[in-house]
């Protein structure tokens, strides 16, 4: 499906990296189209360790890749862009 159909995968996703459950938010995101799948893609290789293949999403998403250090502030970055976390 697209992203722009499903932002509530998008959204679950963020959630599940937040919560080191990377294999989870694979599921979602290797369904999802657009940048911003892309981008949490290669959040999820770099929690994976697979940082080539991350490097690769992040260059699809149009992204700087930052690192294997970046990788929570790429969470809380997504989080933020997404709105998750937030409590109504």
């Amino acid at each position: 499906m697209v992203a722009a159909r499903r932002p509530d995968a998008l959204t679950r996703a963020v959630e599940l990296l937040a919560a080191g459950a990377w294999q989870q938010a694979h599921e979602i995101v290797q369904g999802e189209e657009g940048a911003l799948a892309a981008w949490l893609h290669g959040i999820v290789h770099t929690l994976e360790g697979d940082l080539d293949n991350a490097q690769y999403w992040y260059r699809k998403a149009d992204r700087v890749f930052p690192g294997r250090d970046a990788v929570q502030a790429e969470i809380g970055a997504a989080r933020q862009m997404m709105g998750a976390g937030k409590e109504a």
